[in-house]
């Protein structure tokens, strides 16, 4: 079954950015000149997906702002001849069908991913968490949706982690199937050292069949009195198995400090405008720092 819906949690409070994030939504922070959320939309909209529910939480509705027609600033650009700028606006507002509904506690990843129950029904879904953009050539939605309808299996997307930083993740328990893909049987939300499976995480995305709502619903809270979207992920896992893929990309952490500036200077020099002449600065800044 092709999926056609996409769940993005962006509820969350960005403490790690902080003072960036405390009027502005972290997933509204840019990488050159294009906010994060849309990175994970175009990603998600690449990948096949149609419908995209965008969780959020007070203080957000920037976020609906700017995937939103804006008439007075395509007014203003065509006026002035800037078709190619005022195409590109068009064309945020045009991507996908995008809904939006609030968290109204934060209770955690697997409460926001059930706060889109009725939007998802009864159909497989994808969940491209909103602090994670992931770029590349082959969006890293499609492998994950590719592998669900390749196994018919909950699919996680996953990497290795240094062994030092499992404790901040997840890590699970897994066996090799082939390649880049591996069978998922068990798994633990920011293991105390000692007890992990493995030094591989789940980061960033994944797709989920609807049962999982069920499986939420059951959930007791998990680490730091939240509702883990891995612990359900594990009931998943444990009783029907899930599928992981090491896919291909270079993950940004966007909740990040370093996170996000390794995406700006890392996409600053690939970018068709400033690219050249930014690695010309870089280049004499370090040059300068030398000496």
């Amino acid at each position: 079954m092709k999926i056609k819906k996409a769940v993005i949690p962006a509820a969350g409070l960005g403490t790690r950015v902080l003072p960036a994030s405390k009027a502005m939504p972290k997933e509204m922070l840019t990488i050159v000149d294009k906010p994060a959320i849309q990175y994970i939309v175009e990603e998600a909209v690449r990948s096949g997906i149609e419908d995209i529910l965008i969780v959020t939480s007070r203080g957000k509705t920037v976020l609906e702002d700017h995937f939103d027609r804006n008439p007075e600033l395509e007014d203003r650009l065509l006026k002035a001849g800037r078709e190619k700028e005022y195409a590109k606006m068009i064309n945020i507002a045009n991507m996908a069908n995008i809904q939006f509904v609030r968290q109204r506690e934060v209770k955690g990843l697997g409460h926001a991913v059930y706060c889109a129950k009725s939007f998802i029904g009864n159909e497989p879904f994808a969940v491209l968490y909103g602090d994670d953009v992931i770029v590349g050539e082959n969006p890293a939605c499609g492998q994950l949706c590719a592998a669900y309808d390749q196994y018919g299996l909950g699919v996680a997307g996953i990497k290795r982690v240094p062994m030092d930083m499992v404790s901040k993740y997840s890590s699970l328990k897994v066996e090799g199937i082939m390649t880049n893909h591996f069978k998922i049987t068990d798994m633990i939300e920011k293991p105390a050292p000692g007890h992990e499976f493995s030094n591989y995480s789940i980061l960033g995305r994944c797709v989920l069949p609807p049962k999982i709502f069920q499986i939420i619903e059951n959930t007791p809270q998990g680490s730091g009195g939240e509702i883990q979207l891995t612990d359900a992920m594990r009931v998943l896992a444990m009783t029907e198995g899930m599928v992981g893929v090491d896919y291909e990309g270079i993950r940004y952490d966007m909740g990040n400090k370093l996170g996000y500036m390794q995406a700006n200077v890392e996409q600053a020099l690939k970018h068709p405008e400033i690219g050249v002449a930014f690695q010309i600065y870089l280049e004499d800044l370090m040059s300068k720092r030398r000496d």
